[in-house]
């Protein structure tokens, strides 16, 4: 893989986390270490903080912290499929759970004067109101 950096080598954690598509963007991954979402070892990180192979990262996404083991640094962004190589996702089912519960869970009540739902909110209030077929 020629966008693989050396085992031993390490990146800045914000450049990681782009990269293997933990984030859309780099800055979201720089404005999450800036915010204290993303920690290695319980210490909050700054973007510029070295990742080396076999760093656990947990990355705060209220109400869940999703944790990451670093396989392999890498600094160009990845497709979806080679990314998944480089992590290794190592979150609690209960966790992600949690954080897809908390999803749906949105547009079940809707807050009186709200106005109209949108086109996306209207498919999802139609799909949890119909029972599976």
């Amino acid at each position: 893989m020629q966008n693989r950096v050396d085992e031993t080598q390490e990146i800045r954690i914000d450049k990681w986390l782009w990269a293997v598509r933990l984030f859309k963007t780099r800055s979201q991954s720089a404005e999450a270490c800036r915010k204290g979402r993303v920690t290695i070892d319980d210490i909050p990180v700054k973007p510029s903080r070295a990742v080396k192979a076999g760093d656990i990262i947990y990355i705060r996404k209220p109400p869940s912290v999703f944790r990451y083991k670093v396989l392999a640094p890498v600094e160009k962004r990845q497709s979806a499929k080679i990314a998944a190589q480089y992590f290794e996702d190592i979150t609690p089912d209960e966790e992600k759970d949690k954080f897809m519960h908390k999803n749906l869970i949105v547009f079940a009540k809707r807050d009186r004067g709200a106005g109209r739902p949108t086109k996306k909110e209207r498919r999802i209030i139609d799909k949890l109101s119909k029972p599976d077929l």
